[in-house]
């Protein structure tokens, strides 16, 4: 039976990415604007594991998405790029019980090791951490919530639209179109969250370096992103 659940879920991702043909392309308005693809919809060009080496394992990229493979060994992925001040887009999807995320400013921190601020992806009612709000989909993984009034979340097997701007130290977390969440770096109620979170201790504060890479988090559940765009401002 969990074979046959398995095949069920992995058939299900395929088919809904099949729609997806004309997803991972730039409009000319989008080009004049600045915007660039980060994923082309057919290879993993442009982005590496964690350590800078080629992308062995753990992801397939078929039907204009890329999505996780479980049971392999892989691990979370990064661009090849860094930035700092960006509007970031993309889609993704998750089966039922789902955990990943979206990081960025991924960096080394002397103190605290491979770091990134996570923009939490969940299926908030089935999957294991969902106990607290700062690890709910949306927030600035643990450490700040999203407004719960302004978040619709589509269900597990449907596409959702995440959007991350980084303007400064200026931050703004988007879901599906409606800004859930917003915060200034630094400033003192960030400190303050800080401070209570699991990343209390690194250095520099986290959260305050200048530039670092785009994450695409590989954490045991079914993930599919397409549409990765991103404008630098």
């Amino acid at each position: 039976m969990k074979k046959i659940f398995f095949c069920v879920v992995i058939l299900s991702v395929a088919s809904s990415c099949l729609f997806s043909q004309s997803s991972n392309t730039l409009t000319p308005k989008e080009k004049k604007q600045g915007w660039r693809l980060l994923f082309d919809g057919k290879s993993t060009n442009g982005w590496t594991d964690t350590k800078g080496q080629e992308i062995k394992g753990g992801w397939d990229v078929s039907n204009g998405c890329i999505t996780t493979i479980i049971g392999e060994s892989g691990g979370d992925i990064v661009t090849v790029d860094q930035f700092s001040d960006f509007d970031l887009r993309l889609d993704f999807k998750i089966e039922p019980g789902c955990n990943s995320g979206v990081k960025y400013f991924f960096t080394r921190y002397p103190t605290g090791g491979n770091l990134g601020m996570e923009y939490q992806i969940l299926d908030d009612e089935l999957a294991e951490d969902n106990k607290l709000e700062t690890h709910l989909c949306g927030s600035f993984y643990d450490v700040i919530t999203p407004v719960a009034s302004k978040k619709k979340l589509n269900a597990p097997g449907e596409w959702n639209s995440i959007r991350i701007v980084s303007k400064g130290m200026k931050v703004q977390h988007w879901l599906n179109g409606k800004k859930i969440l917003q915060f200034t770096r630094g400033d003192k109620a960030f400190t303050d969250a800080v401070a209570k979170s699991k990343f209390s201790k690194t250095v520099p504060a986290f959260g305050t370096v200048e530039e670092g890479k785009i994450l695409l988090q590989y954490h045991g559940g079914i993930v599919s992103f397409r549409n990765i765009k991103i404008k630098e401002l």
